[in-house]
């Protein structure tokens, strides 16, 4: 009868034996390195892919932002304003400053109501967060800013921390970036925009600005006036 032990082929007694505490302890050490292994390299999956998820985010922000504010600064209304001006600011319905700009131009359609409105591009905090933001509201026949606390807001940028402003004028013998728009001669040819987020500085865009032709009439706010 067998008693828990295996006769070999001479006869003698085989001993059934198992992994010994330093052979255990050695396969559990390679296997937790192999774990660990295993897990940094998901880590490091998971972060590249959250970086690509980032960096699309920001490339289709700046795609709209770019492709929103070239149509609405490519119809912008040269009406004059009708309110008291200190000295050295223009006498346009146009306010150019290093952190803020405000013009009178056209809403597409397809953004809104659409027609002339009124539109005003600064930073503001959202949420405790700075953002790029652009304010807008129906023309309503004046010729004077409206009280922007009524105004409709988009946000075009999140996570903004810096903006900085310049407009070119092309009137001088060499045409010259300023940061604060004087001129009674007329408007920017070009706005130069520099944005940094909390991800860093975006790629520096200039965009053209171009004026509603004077001969629309002035009948609604969906025309640009004579004065335009």
């Amino acid at each position: 009868m067998m008693r828990g032990h295996l006769l070999d082929r001479r006869g003698g007694m085989s001993g059934l034996t198992g992994f010994t505490l330093v052979e255990l302890l050695v396969a559990m050490a390679l296997l937790s390195l192999l774990m660990l292994g295993m897990a940094s390299a998901l880590r490091s999956m998971a972060q590249t892919e959250e970086r690509v998820d980032s960096r699309l985010a920001q490339t289709d922000e700046f795609r709209v932002a770019t492709g929103f504010l070239g149509t609405v600064l490519g119809q912008v209304s040269v009406r004059k304003t009708t309110a008291l001006l200190k000295e050295g600011e223009s006498p346009y319905l146009f306010v150019g400053r290093p952190d803020e700009m405000a013009w009178l131009g056209i809403m597409p359609a397809r953004h809104g109501v659409g027609g002339r409105t009124f539109f005003r591009l600064r930073l503001e905090p959202i949420e405790g967060v700075g953002a790029l933001v652009i304010s807008f509201l129906p023309w309503d026949g004046t010729s004077v800013f409206p009280d922007w606390s009524k105004a409709q807001s988009r946000v075009l940028v999140h996570g903004a921390t810096s903006l900085t402003l310049a407009y070119e004028d092309a009137r001088r013998p060499v045409p010259e970036w300023v940061p604060v728009w004087r001129s009674l001669d007329g408007l920017p040819e070009r706005v130069r925009i520099d944005l940094t987020t909390q991800s860093g500085a975006w790629p520096m865009w200039i965009v053209p600005m171009r004026f509603l032709p004077a001969s629309q009439g002035n009948r609604s706010r969906f025309s640009s006036g004579p004065e335009d």
